[in-house]
């Protein structure tokens, strides 16, 4: 497996990415809800992250545009949502990064994100993945919740073939039957196979897709396990949803994790990699 630096929209520092390197975050609500919500998540899990010493790129959706239901929340929007981005990366002084769903979006995204993410939903459009690797910056590939890990070779070759050589593989979950995931680990692995760095999503894995009739559901209680799990089969980074408080989150809530709750998490699972790292490296 491959490791990187991801290149920061400032140019000025990088962030190593791989096995040998500190386990990279990207975490954060699910939507941006707005710019101070955003600016307060950010704040306080860059100090986590510092105290921890990982990784820490700030994630949230300007637009989340597969929403179960055409009332649900879609976020600000392109122009606003990059624009309170921007100043996130710049206020906290961290990467961020956020979903783009259509390729006259890659521009203007391009310019306000450090890392473009390619949703599970549309990780085989190939106009969508050329546009992102055409951009320079790294691309978080989600693996398709209908897709077989090995069957994300395919996405990953398209990302190359387009000149992107920085790319970062998320599993998600699996789709098992109507409104449930599961999570096969040994996706993990097989993705790892490719070349890169991969993540566990470990909040959109215990998500009960339309669970809820117009909205999606969720599992919260089975974040820490199947991320322990995650650890020790042996990962680079994680992703997470992560709200103040997710009962009222305006989108993914079931499935985000408490802010407060997130440190101690970390802690256990840092403990985790560094065994792993131990026995596979000596």
């Amino acid at each position: 497996m491959k490791s990187f630096e991801i290149i920061t929209r400032s140019g000025k520092k990088s962030i190593p990415v791989g096995a040998d390197h500190p386990l990279l975050l990207l975490a954060g609500p699910c939507a941006l809800e707005s710019g101070e919500l955003g600016w307060k998540v950010a704040q306080e899990m860059k100090a986590i992250c510092e105290r921890l010493g990982v990784s820490y790129v700030f994630k949230a959706s300007f637009d989340k545009a597969n929403r179960t239901s055409l009332d649900s929340f879609r976020g600000p929007g392109l122009r606003n949502g990059l624009r309170q981005l921007d100043r996130i990366r710049q206020e906290v002084d961290v990467p961020v990064v956020s979903d783009v769903h259509e390729t006259k979006q890659m521009d203007l995204a391009a310019d306000a994100l450090d890392i473009i993410q390619i949703p599970a939903f549309l990780c085989r459009q190939t106009d969508l993945l050329i546009a992102a690797a055409k951009t320079g910056k790294t691309v978080n590939l989600k693996k398709g919740q209908f897709l077989s890990p090995w069957d994300m070779k395919h996405a990953v070759e398209k990302l190359r073939a387009a000149g992107c050589d920085r790319i970062l593989l998320t599993e998600r979950g699996a789709s098992f039957g109507y409104n449930n995931l599961v999570v096969d680990m040994r996706s993990l692995p097989v993705m790892r196979s490719f070349g890169c760095p991969v993540l566990f999503d470990a909040t959109h894995s215990v998500q009960l897709p339309g669970g809820l009739g117009g909205t999606s559901g969720g599992q919260r209680k089975f974040i820490p396990p199947l991320s322990r799990a995650a650890m020790a089969v042996g990962i680079d980074g994680l992703f997470m949803e992560v709200h103040p408080d997710p009962a009222k989150a305006l989108c993914d809530g079931p499935n985000s994790i408490p802010l407060n709750k997130v440190e101690a998490l970390l802690e256990q699972l840092l403990v985790i990699r560094e065994a792993v790292q131990k026995l596979t490296y000596g």
